[in-house]
Formats: C-alpha cells, sequence, structure tokens
C-alpha cells in the first residue's frame, strides 16, 4: 500500500502536477506513515501565516510588476546610458544594471528576462555586440538583483532560516555589487573589441533623463536608508512602498491606468505570490518531517565519514547546491533544502548570515546552469533561439559567476564585513 502512494505521488510530479499540491501529499503522506497526526501540517501552515514580515512578499512583487508593466524600463535605462554609455561596453553594463534593479523588486528572473529582453537585445546588437554575448547577457541578467534588497528569495530564506532580514539584505550588498563588477568588466573588454562607436557623454541628457526617471531613481536609496536608518522596519518599508510606486505609476507619469491596467498587474502579482505561499504553507510539513525524524543530523552524520573540515565541506555545499539551482525554482529551493543544511552548517562553522549568500549565489547561477537551468528555457522562448545556442553564449557568464561564487564562499567578510 505504502509503495503504490509513493508511486502514484511520482506519477502527479511527472505529469506536471502543482508543486504544493506534490508537497502536501509527500507532508500529510510522510506523516501518517509516522503516525503523527496530520494535523501537524495545519500547525505550520498557521506558522507562516503569523509570520509578520510575511506581508513583505506580496507588496514588494506589487511595487515589481507595477514598474515593469509601466515605462520605468525605458526611463531608467536611458538614465543608465546617459550615464555610462559613454564607456566601452557601456550599454551592455546599463542592461547589467538596469535588470538587476528590476529582478530584486520582482523577485522573478524569467519576468525580467521576458519584459526587458525586448528592449535591451535590439539595443545591444545596434550597437554591434555579438548575438552571444547578447543572449548571454540578457540570459545571465535576469537573476542578478535577487542580492538587492527588497528581493523576495532574500525575505523568503530570513522567513525559513529565522534570520534578521535586515541583516541579510546589509550582508548581500558587496556579494551582488561583486558579480555586477565582475560582469561590468567583461563587458567593457569585450566593448573595446566589438563596439565600433563611443557615445559622447552629455551632461544635458543625463539631467534630463535623470528628471524623467527622479521618482523611480530615488526609491531603492529611500528603502535603504528607511531599513538600515532605523526609520521603518522591512514592512513598513514594503507598504510605502507599494503605495509610492501606486502613486508615481498611476498618478505621476500615469503610465497605469487604473480601472483597464491596475486589476490585470494585480491579477498577475497574486498568481506569483499566491504560488509561493502555497509552495511555502505545504513544504513547511515535509520540513517539519525531516527535522523531526532527525534527518539534518543523519546527513551531518554521513558527511562527515568524508568531510573533516569546513573549506571541504563549502566545496561540497557549492556543487549541491548548484544542482539544487538547476533542478528547483528557487522558492522551492529555499523552503526546503535550507531547514536542511542550517544545522549542518554550524556544525562546520559556517556563519548562517555566510550561508545565506552563498545559498542564493549558488541558486543564481543555478538558473543558468545546463542541463535544466530555467533561465536558459526562457531566453530560449523569450528570442525563439535554440536551447543549445543560449546555453553557449550563456557560459562565459557562468563561468565568471562561479569565479565570483568562490571569492563569495571562500572570503566571508565580503559578506560579513558591514554586519560585524
Amino acid at each position: 500500500m505504502n509503495t503504490i502512494i509513493v508511486l502514484g505521488i511520482i506519477s502527479l510530479a511527472v505529469i506536471g502536477t502543482p508543486i504544493f499540491v506534490i508537497m502536501g501529499l509527500i507532508a500529510l503522506t510522510a506523516f501518517t506513515f509516522a503516525d503523527i497526526e496530520i494535523s501537524a501540517v495545519a500547525v505550520e501552515i498557521y506558522k507562516v501565516a503569523s509570520a509578520p514580515t510575511l506581508i513583505t512578499i506580496p507588496l514588494f512583487s506589487f511595487a515589481g510588476y507595477m514598474m515593469a508593466e509601466s515605462n520605468t524600463p525605458k526611463r531608467l535605462f536611458r538614465l543608465a546610458n546617459a550615464a555610462l554609455g559613454w564607456m566601452p561596453g557601456g550599454v551592455a553594463i546599463v542592461g547589467l544594471f538596469v535588470c538587476a534593479f528590476f529582478t530584486a523588486f520582482t523577485g522573478a528572473s524569467g519576468i525580467t528576462i521576458v519584459a526587458l529582453g525586448g528592449l535591451l537585445y535590439p539595443i545591444l546588437r545596434k550597437e554591434q555586440f555579438s548575438e552571444n554575448f547578447s543572449l548571454g547577457l540578457i540570459t545571465t541578467s535576469g537573476s542578478l538583483g535577487l542580492l538587492f534588497a527588497p528581493s523576495l528569495p532574500i525575505i523568503l530564506y530570513g522567513l525559513v532560516a529565522k534570520t534578521d532580514i535586515d541583516v541579510l539584505f546589509k550582508a548581500a550588498i558587496m556579494p551582488g555589487m561583486l558579480l555586477l563588477a565582475i560582469l561590468s568588466a567583461y563587458s567593457i573588454y569585450i566593448g573595446r573589441s566589438k563596439q565600433k562607436e563611443i557615445k559622447i557623454f552629455s551632461w544635458k541628457e543625463l539631467l534630463e533623463s535623470f528628471k524623467g526617471a527622479f521618482w523611480e531613481i530615488i526609491l531603492p536609496f529611500a528603502i535603504l536608508l528607511g531599513i538600515y536608518g532605523g526609520f521603518t522596519t522591512v514592512t513598513e518599508a514594503a507598504t510605502l512602498t507599494a503605495f509610492y510606486v501606486l502613486v508615481i505609476e498611476c498618478f505621476i507619469y500615469r503610465d497605469i491606468k487604473l480601472f483597464s491596467d491596475l486589476p490585470r498587474v494585480i491579477m498577475d502579482t497574486m498568481s506569483l505570490v499566491g504560488a509561493i505561499l502555497l509552495i511555502l504553507c505545504c513544504a513547511m510539513g515535509v520540513t517539519n518531517y525531516l527535522v523531526d525524524q532527525e534527518v539534518p543530523m543523519k546527513i551531518l552524520e554521513l558527511m562527515r565519514q568524508y568531510i573533516d573540515n569546513k573549506y571541504t565541506f563549502l566545496l561540497f555545499l557549492n556543487l549541491l547546491l548548484i544542482i539544487v539551482g538547476m533542478m528547483m525554482d528557487i522558492f522551492s529551493a529555499i523552503i526546503v533544502v535550507v531547514p536542511l543544511i542550517l544545522p549542518v552548517s554550524r556544525e562546520f562553522g559556517v556563519d548562517p548570515v555566510h550561508l545565506a549568500i552563498i545559498f542564493l549565489t549558488n541558486l543564481e547561477i543555478g538558473y543558468l546552469t545546463p542541463p535544466v537551468g530555467v533561465n536558459l528555457f526562457i531566453s530560449s522562448f523569450r528570442f525563439k533561439k535554440s536551447i543549445i545556442v543560449v546555453t553557449k553564449a550563456t557560459l562565459p557568464f557562468i563561468l565568471l559567476l562561479f569565479i565570483a561564487l568562490m571569492f563569495i564562499t571562500y572570503i566571508p567578510a565580503i559578506s560579513l564585513m558591514w554586519i560585524r
């Protein structure tokens, strides 16, 4: 009987049943097999629902979707191009920063590739960048913002790991900037040999573009100042952000129509948020069962047979998380994997905040890693290119991100310098 149930759940997963259904079935089945009341699953759902920072997920998601649906990408691109377009590879650097900005707010790399790809790709090609470089840059840029506030994966990680979200935001700044710096340096290198015309810097264009994007460009600085200055909590910052974006997009820029566009944006936002919360609630039952059965401790004992120091453990952890990032979306990976690796990492002396940054950076790279990195498929669909072409174009960027990952993994000060 037990075998039939397990095979039934596997079959449902294979035919594409939503992951929250699979997680819920696994949780209910596991507790039933262990002779534990299935009300334990409901208890976990209640714990999740009562978390005070949970409200930040829909609020920041709404703000991100509002900006993605408006002309914000065009205004920010014009400003960034005016500021950096004169540099060799300047347009590519502009693309990196604009994509990182939007991914930070939406928390979903696929949205960035789909929404901004159509804007960036023809501009890069017009500036004489090769098709491979342009495809690779946009595919990679889709996940760059996951380490910048108010990234939803950071918030979700903090909820699951019971780690201060403000501290995680602060710790992620330098690693995120390192990723951008390495990819920007590569863009400059490529730009020197590929870009035929360098734009002349214009103070007039910079000032005009700054005025055009003023209300949007101050938003991330206001969020960081509010949180780190002690003026607002993360929840209050999310509320103010959602209201602020609603006002500027509907009443100042008037890109979003109140009665025709706004309901659609809200529905799109809640579709994403609903999926995240359903996965979170159902998966917490599974992770609670695994913890009750001391699975993390069993993993630790197994690893101790082959791993005897912190640095070997970190190498193994990176390999594991890359595979996880290829196979699972980032929200499911956080919910399922984090409770398992947290106690193990403590035994090897890894700082929990440092672990969070390593975890998120690995999943950024996992989005791009063949054969099943989700960004590869999204980009293939968006630009109508074969998955092989997109993969080949992305490989140089993956290598650069791996180099950055090694720095982040083995130099904890990059993540901890502002919080210790």
